[in-house]
């Protein structure tokens, strides 16, 4: 009986592990659990337990939906269930700590998008255990409908799709959606939905050795992270596609250990004539289920552009890496060239795995002048949905800029950085929303430092207000009307004038039996039961403006000119792609904000460094350059006396020409 072959070629070589490449395997895994990119099993019996409550919910929200379209009909509501499944890493098993969890609804045909929205996340709320649910995101106008949220710390992204073909689901335990059949009736958005779990089941059933793939993958996956080339979004391969080639190299050698997938997969993946697409099985043409289009350039223009196609297994078969552009592509060419080297050298004993992860250099040697997109929004809900957007339209942007013939490259780091600000007035709002200050960036303290921050301020108190009293009443000074009024001087150090002004407002409202001695009622002021005390007055309510806060999320682009580039003028590529995204009817005017600045590397802000590394400094110039060019330094510092002695006699020079020049006017 022969054995079976795995893609759409037959296998490279089939030759069995040597010791060496055992030990290499050995060496791998250890690294990897060095890494962290192994989850505790505290943790995953954790997301399992997530997942049976997430089932639950969808039982019941999938009754009320019922009940909310045919109330009268009680077997419908009775036999009503919905069913939760995975896809991605979780899925394919390669999840680590802190991974999200990739997760799809699957209800009958009768439950609609508007009532998983509006059902939906209160009976999550209603049933999850107290405050498990943080951080609800429902965000209905996604290409795919998805509700984000936390559930008791473990990120989740849920998808929707309803079954068109079935009004009922079934009850079998091990039910799956791999029937191409299901995908009737369905739209695009929706059939990508359902191809999540499909593709990601279709990938464990190519590959020879599941336990092989994994740890691979685990590999490729960390190596894209460190590199920054791991975000579909964008415009590097995504969890999926890289899953797609670590397989495809899985087929190619399908009896090596996974130290010897990761070298090959580098050696192979370099070497490969793109855009030649990567298959694991064969295209499905001409099932009639669906309308949705099947990856073809034969018959599309658009699917022949594609530079990088990775074409998932699944019916019908769509590229994976459509968003991959001309500056992705050069970079990914260069980081596996490295990786080759590097896993080459690791294969014979010369280097350690471990550095096949050192992190990129984006930002510390990587460029020497960068883009920043400034998404910004007044509410936190506001930007949630306004940085996604953004986000979605970088890769837009990106495309505009490579066309620019100033510019060779321009590369878009891989995710965005989010920060929150708390600004006084409207002219730092400006300066956060336009510029992108980041002098009021505002870190929310511990739970432990606000409770010492609360007691601190309740025992001082009490004892500041022996001081103030005598303070304010030398003070006090006796103009013409009678009214008091006090001086400038007054605690400006403390509150930095607003106070001044509120003092001065709440003096002069005082009735006459409060007012501060004059000449016609010193003698009863004396009393110290008709003496107002500083505590008595009441103090105005909240005439300081609160501070207002304003969420920023930041993409950096940087980009690598062309050689003898003297200036660059961006305003055209920039103006206009500001106005298709402001023009977006998701865009709220003065609720959220877009801008974008040019920076050098020397002025990166410090978040974007981790420990260790080097942040770009200003090149210093030559110090005698400097004194010679800036005429403070010439005062300041005593000439030499040679210098001295050319000074006078250039003076002399000078002098002699404009004598003769004044004769021969004469």
């Amino acid at each position: 009986m022969s054995e079976r072959i795995y893609g759409v070629t037959p296998p490279i070589s089939t030759a069995l592990p040597t010791e060496q490449e055992k030990r290499l395997n050995h060496g791998l895994h250890q690294e990897l659990r060095a890494q962290g990119t192994f989850e505790s099993p505290a943790e995953t019996e954790k997301r399992k337990e997530v997942l049976r409550q997430l089932e639950k919910i969808t039982n019941v929200f999938v009754q009320r939906a019922a009940r909310e379209k045919e109330p009268k009909n009680e077997f419908l509501i009775r036999d009503a269930i919905g069913r939760v499944f995975t896809y991605g890493s979780y899925r394919l098993g390669v999840y680590g700590p802190g991974s999200d969890m990739d997760t799809l609804v699957v209800a009958p045909k009768y439950v609609t998008v508007d009532q998983y929205f509006s059902i939906f996340p209160g009976v999550l709320v209603e049933m999850a255990p107290p405050g498990a649910i943080t951080d609800l995101t429902p965000v209905p106008e996604a290409f795919v409908p998805i509700i984000k949220f936390e559930f008791s710390g473990i990120s989740i992204d849920l998808i929707f799709c309803s079954i068109q073909t079935l009004k009922q689901l079934p009850t079998e335990k091990n039910w799956s959606l791999a029937d191409n059949n299901l995908l009737r009736g369905l739209s695009e958005n929706e059939v990508r939905s359902v191809n999540g779990t499909r593709v990601t089941d279709d990938i464990l059933n190519l590959v020879p050795e599941p336990g092989t793939f994994k740890l691979a993958l685990r590999a490729i996956k960390l190596w894209a992270q460190r590199k920054a080339i791991y975000a579909n979004i964008m415009g590097y391969p995504g969890g999926v596609a890289w899953a797609m080639l670590v397989a495809r190299v899985c087929q190619l050698y399908p009896k090596a250990t996974s130290a010897v997938v990761v070298n090959k997969f580098f050696n192979i993946m370099l070497k490969w004539p793109w855009p030649l697409p990567v298959f694991l099985q064969q295209i499905e043409y001409g099932c009639p289920v669906t309308r949705v289009a099947v990856w073809n350039p034969k018959l599309y223009a658009s699917d022949r552009n594609h530079r990088m196609p990775i074409i998932t297994p699944s019916y019908p078969s769509m590229c994976a890496t459509h968003n991959v552009g001309k500056s992705s592509m050069v970079v990914i060419r260069q980081e596996l060239e490295k990786g080759a080297q590097v896993t080459d050298e690791i294969m014979i004993g010369r280097r350690p795995w471990k550095d096949l992860f050192t992190k990129h250099t984006f930002f510390t040697t990587g460029f020497k002048y960068y883009i920043t997109v400034i998404a910004s929004s007044r509410t936190k809900k506001a930007q949630n949905a306004w940085s996604g957007f953004v986000e979605s339209r970088v890769r837009v942007l990106v495309n505009k800029l490579e066309m620019h013939p100033s510019i060779a490259l321009a590369r878009p780091f891989n995710k965005g950085y989010d920060r929150m600000h708390r600004c006084k007035d409207n002219v730092q709002v400006e300066e956060v929303v336009s510029i992108g200050s980041l002098a009021h960036v505002y870190k929310p303290p511990a739970d432990g430092e606000k409770e010492v921050k609360a007691e601190t301020k309740t025992e001082t108190k009490p004892e500041v207000k022996p001081e103030v009293k005598p303070e304010v009443k030398q003070q006090i000074i006796q103009p013409e009307n009678g009214v008091p009024v006090k001086q400038e001087k007054t605690e400006a150090k403390t509150d930095g004038g607003m106070r001044i002004k509120r003092e001065h407002s709440e003096e002069a409202q005082l009735p006459p039996a409060m007012n501060r001695p004059t000449a016609d009622n010193a003698d009863n002021f004396d009393n110290a039961d008709d003496r107002v005390k500083l505590e008595d007055i009441p103090e105005k309510k909240k005439e300081e403006p609160e501070d207002m806060e304003i969420y920023t999320t930041n993409h950096y682009i940087g980009l690598q000119l062309v050689e003898g580039a003297k200036s660059l003028d961006l305003s055209r590529e920039v103006n206009d792609w500001k106005s298709m995204c402001m023009s977006n009817e998701l865009f709220e005017e003065g609720l959220m904000f877009l801008s974008i600045q040019h920076i050098k590397n020397t002025g990166l802000p410090d978040d974007v460094f981790e420990a260790g590394e080097t942040k770009p400094r200003p090149v210093k110039k030559n110090l005698k350059r400097v004194a010679s060019e800036d005429p403070g330094n010439r005062q300041q510092q005593p000439p030499p006396k040679r210098q001295v002695q050319v000074q006078q006699q250039q003076q002399r020079q000078q002098q002699q020409p404009t004598s003769t020049a004044a004769a021969a006017v004469g």
